[in-house]
């Protein structure tokens, strides 16, 4: 009996294989072959130039370094997907996911946040608790989708992390980014993935911070507004991140749309 209950334990913890989902299949990538398809989605995407473009060998070296390169396939064509590289922080493992990518002509039917949860699943096996990504805080879109169906919070604001880039997905603006930390096995993430709200109830002493719905807009049309409001929300993370709060939710409103942040203490 001890034996038989020895191996279920070692089946719950082995890494996932392929996943199959509403007809797309997510598994590990493999070879330079599926490498480059990554690479050739990632250029559909941030359409950067050369200069910018994460390349194959970096891919090469995520996955054979303890990272992940995983892959959304629809039959064999890739439809998306997600590298992260290992990191190691106060005497524990984690994983930062650089980049995560899905084309347009397979976007809003769920394939993200199904990468997403692949990627925890395998993170989980290899006893990793925590992945984290930085994200544009401009862009409320992603912000709802890490805070809201993923469970992550963000507690740390990067000024012009990457630099001017030439995406045109950044405009001209400095690179500013949120860092989102996705706490694998809290209560806060399982309540998300649940299906339920972030918190049963924003904190008394909790905050927001505006981004009106034209911001992606001004990027393009009046790019010096679009810097202004930029500092203006770079400035409000700042000062309230500063004082222990955590970015927690995105709420909709009717000129755009809402940070909460509340007092964070580390669980």
């Amino acid at each position: 009996m001890m034996k038989s209950r020895r191996r279920q334990k070692s089946l719950r913890s082995a890494p996932p294989g392929t996943v199959e989902q509403g007809g797309i299949s997510f598994r590990h990538c493999h070879g330079i072959e599926e490498f480059e398809a990554c690479v050739l989605l990632e250029r559909e995407v941030w359409k950067s130039a050369d200069i910018d473009v994460v390349p194959i060998p970096l891919f090469v070296v995520a996955a054979e370094t303890g990272g992940q390169v995983l892959g959304a396939f629809h039959g064999n064509d890739l439809v998306g997907f997600t590298m992260a590289i290992a990191g190691w922080r106060n005497r524990k493992p984690f994983l930062h996911s650089h980049m995560t990518a899905v084309s347009a002509a397979h976007r809003d039917r769920g394939i993200g946040r199904q990468l997403k949860l692949f990627q925890r699943a395998d993170a989980l096996a290899r006893g990793i608790s925590l992945i984290e990504w930085t994200f544009d805080p401009l862009v409320t879109k992603n912000a709802y989708f890490n805070f809201m169906r993923l469970g992550a919070i963000a507690r740390r604001y990067v000024p012009n992390a990457y630099g001017i880039t030439t995406s045109p997905l950044h405009g001209t603006l400095p690179t500013d980014r949120l860092v989102a930390e996705w706490h694998l096995r809290s209560p806060h993430v399982l309540r998300v993935l649940a299906g339920k709200r972030p918190t049963p109830a924003f904190a008394k002493k909790a905050v927001r911070i505006s981004i009106p719905a034209e911001m992606e807009d001004l990027k393009t049309t009046d790019p010096s507004q679009a810097e202004k409001v930029q500092f203006e929300v770079r400035s409000r993370f700042t000062h309230w991140l500063a004082k222990k709060y955590a970015a927690t939710a995105v709420a909709p409103t009717p000129s755009g749309a809402d940070y909460i942040l509340e007092p964070w203490k580390e669980s």
